[in-house]
C-alpha cells in the first residue's frame, strides 16, 4: 500500500510539472493618475459598485487555478462552492488525470482540509496563517471568499474616500480603510470593480486583486456583471525585512449562481489521521 501511495503521488507531481509551460501569473495593472474632482456621479458609482450585486448569494463552480510563491508554483482543477458570508468549500483535483487531492471546508472559524492522497484530515482555526498553509497565500477569509466570487463588498462609507483620480478610462477612489487605505478602480463605462488594492499605514500595498473578463449573469430579472478571472497578489514581508510574492490566479469555465443555499457541511473522512493543522507545515500539494 505504501509503494502505491509513493508512486501515485510521484505520477501526480510529474502531471503537475508537465503543466508548468502554460502557467498564468499576475499581470500589471495600470493605475489612473490624474486628479479629479469627486462629483456626485463618482459619487454614485461608488455607491453602487460598494454594494457587490448583493442578490448573489451563491457560486457553484469550476475552475483551473494556478498559484505561485517565493518556493513553489503549482496548477491545480477546483469545484469551488460559495455560501457568501458564510462558508466556501474547495474541492481539488490535480494534473490531466483529474486525481482529487483535497476537499477543503471553511467557515468564519474553522478549516477542514482532507488530504486525499493519505487520508489525513487537518482541523484548524480559519486564520491567514492557516489558510496560507493549505492554499499559498494569506489574504485573510473574508477577502479571499468574496475575490472567488468575483464581488468584494466595500463596507468604507463614501465619505472616506480621501481623492479621485482618472486615467485609461478609468476612476481610482483611495480611501481610507481601519488598516490603512483602499484603493478601487472602477470602469464608469460598465459600473464594474477593475482593481482593489489594499495598502497598510506607511502606504504599503499588502493585497492586490484585478478582476477581468466580466460576463452578464442574469437572476430573477436583476442583472449584474461578474468577472470570470480573477488574480490576487499578497506582498508577504518577513520578520528579517524580506518580502516576496504570493499569487492566485482563478479562471472559471463553468459556473452557476444563486442555484442552492445548502449548507456545505463537512463530513469526516472514514479511518482519517486526524492532524492540528494549526501545528502542521504547508500541506503536500502546496
Amino acid at each position: 500500500m505504501k509503494g502505491k501511495r509513493i508512486l501515485l503521488w510521484t505520477l501526480c507531481v510529474a502531471v503537475l510539472l508537465g503543466g508548468c509551460a502554460d502557467f498564468r501569473t499576475v499581470g500589471k495593472q495600470e493605475l489612473p493618475a490624474e486628479q479629479t474632482a469627486l462629483i456626485a456621479e463618482h459619487a454614485a458609482l461608488y455607491r453602487e459598485v460598494a454594494e457587490a450585486s448583493p442578490f448573489i448569494h451563491s457560486l457553484d463552480g469550476y475552475a483551473d487555478v494556478w498559484i505561485k510563491t517565493p518556493k513553489r508554483q503549482n496548477r491545480v482543477f477546483c469545484n469551488i462552492l460559495i455560501n457568501r458570508g458564510s462558508e466556501a468549500r474547495m474541492i481539488v483535483t490535480a494534473g490531466l488525470l483529474g486525481w482529487p487531492v483535497a476537499d477543503m471546508f471553511f467557515n468564519r472559524d474553522s478549516l477542514y482540509v482532507h488530504d486525499m492522497l493519505n487520508n489525513r484530515l487537518f482541523l484548524g482555526s480559519n486564520n491567514d496563517l492557516n489558510l496560507e498553509k493549505i492554499i499559498g497565500v494569506n489574504s485573510g477569509y473574508r477577502l479571499l471568499t468574496e475575490s472567488l466570487l468575483g464581488l468584494v463588498n466595500l463596507t468604507e462609507p463614501l465619505s472616506a474616500v480621501r481623492s479621485v483620480k482618472k486615467g485609461s478610462g478609468m476612476l481610482l477612489f483611495t480611501v481610507a480603510s481601519s488598516t490603512g487605505s483602499k484603493e478601487v478602480v472602477i470602469d464608469p463605462s460598465n459600473k464594474t470593480l477593475g482593481a482593489l488594492l489594499l495598502k497598510d499605514w506607511q502606504g504599503r500595498t499588502t493585497s492586490e486583486i484585478h478582476f477581468k473578463n466580466f460576463e452578464t449573469i442574469t437572476i430573477d430579472g436583476q442583472t449584474a456583471l461578474v468577472p470570470k478571472e480573477i488574480e490576487m497578489m499578497l506582498y508577504k514581508r518577513n520578520a528579517d525585512g524580506s518580502s516576496g510574492e504570493q499569487q492566485l490566479v482563478i479562471a472559471y469555465y463553468e459556473r452557476v449562481f444563486n442555484q442552492t443555499s445548502r449548507s456545505f457541511r463537512f463530513s469526516t473522512p472514514k479511518k482519517a489521521k486526524m492532524v492540528n493543522l494549526n501545528d502542521a507545515s504547508a500541506l503536500p500539494w502546496m
